[in-house]
């Protein structure tokens, strides 16, 4: 069996960040690195439900809107996954952090917060998506171009 491109980062040189884990043709996959693998802090389930339901909703509704392939957690519970194509880089780390201070500023009910929109609605928080937003914004607001690779 082939080993996928995200086993062969080495996690023990990771922390949290943004990085570009790979591209496919026009399509690039970003590593939104919310916490440290195997530090023993990762997001509950309605962190990153709750997480999931905003970041997805308010780039789906962003300058790249079209661009976007998929917005999702990772299985390990320590961030998630980007997929956009055919934008610039700097043009997504901006929107990123847009969206960041869009999630830490809203004051309203969650996107998909029913029966009808989401299997497991109940999990939903608000407030754990807000804090988790607010963590990674302060991790990623100097963030450039130049610091989107893995670290070695």
């Amino acid at each position: 069996m082939n080993k996928i491109t995200s086993f062969q980062v080495d996690h023990t040189k990771m922390h949290e960040g943004l990085y570009i884990s790979r591209i496919d043709g026009d399509i690039t996959t970003y590593d939104m690195r919310t916490r440290k693998p195997n530090a023993g802090t990762y997001m509950d389930n309605g962190t990153m439900h709750t997480f999931e339901h905003m970041f997805a909703t308010f780039v789906r509704n962003s300058a790249i809107a079209d661009s976007i392939i998929y917005f999702g957690p990772m299985g390990c519970q320590t961030g998630f996954y980007l997929l956009v194509r055919g934008a610039e880089n700097k043009v997504v780390i901006e929107i990123i952090k847009d969206i960041l201070k869009n999630i830490i500023s809203y004051h309203g009910e969650v996107f998909g917060c029913s029966e009808i929109e989401c299997g497991n609605f109940r999990t939903l928080d608000l407030s754990l998506a807000v804090e988790e937003a607010k963590r990674y914004y302060e991790t990623i607001k100097n963030i450039t171009e130049k610091d989107l690779s893995y670290p070695v």
